[in-house]
């Protein structure tokens, strides 16, 4: 009978990382922050908006009913955009190497034509500037996922 003998933890070999690179992780961190930012800046102007006497109510043109915008709809739309964004910028990178210019001119296209809506509907002046915005404060919070260059 052989007995096998492990060797004790503190003697084990160092495991070597497999998973992404620095740099893929940097970036990954980088972005995440950015969605968390775009969220987070979001939340926060609607908040103070609704302290200051915001009312974020929108009727459809031809309604009769209206829709008050709410806090989690607010931020479900801004983490979604933001992760639209996030998988838009990282399907360009794997396609081109002109992602950062294609990203940035559609991003451009997008909050752009975010504001049709906010004129379409009918709302207050003080609601329609509030998310025109918070419109903003997204796209701004998303530039910084622009910042690392991709891993070759």
């Amino acid at each position: 009978m052989t007995t096998t003998t492990v060797p004790a933890l503190d003697q084990a070999l160092p495991i070597t990382e497999t998973g992404p690179t620095t740099a893929t992780s940097v970036r990954r961190r980088q972005r995440a922050k950015a969605v968390g930012v775009a969220v987070a800046a979001s939340g926060v102007l609607y908040l103070g908006a609704r302290a200051a006497g915001t009312d974020f109510v929108l009727t459809d043109p031809g309604a009769t009913v209206s829709h008050p915008l709410i806090l989690p709809e607010i931020i479900v739309f801004a983490l979604v955009f933001a992760l639209l964004g996030w998988g838009t910028l990282a399907l360009l990178e794997r396609v081109t190497r002109h992602a950062k210019i294609i990203w940035s001119l559609l991003a451009a296209t997008v909050l752009a034509a975010s504001f049709i809506p906010v004129f379409l509907e009918q709302a207050t002046v003080d609601t329609r500037i509030m998310l025109c915005l918070i419109h903003v404060a997204v796209a701004v919070a998303l530039l910084p996922m622009l910042r690392h260059r991709r891993a070759r």
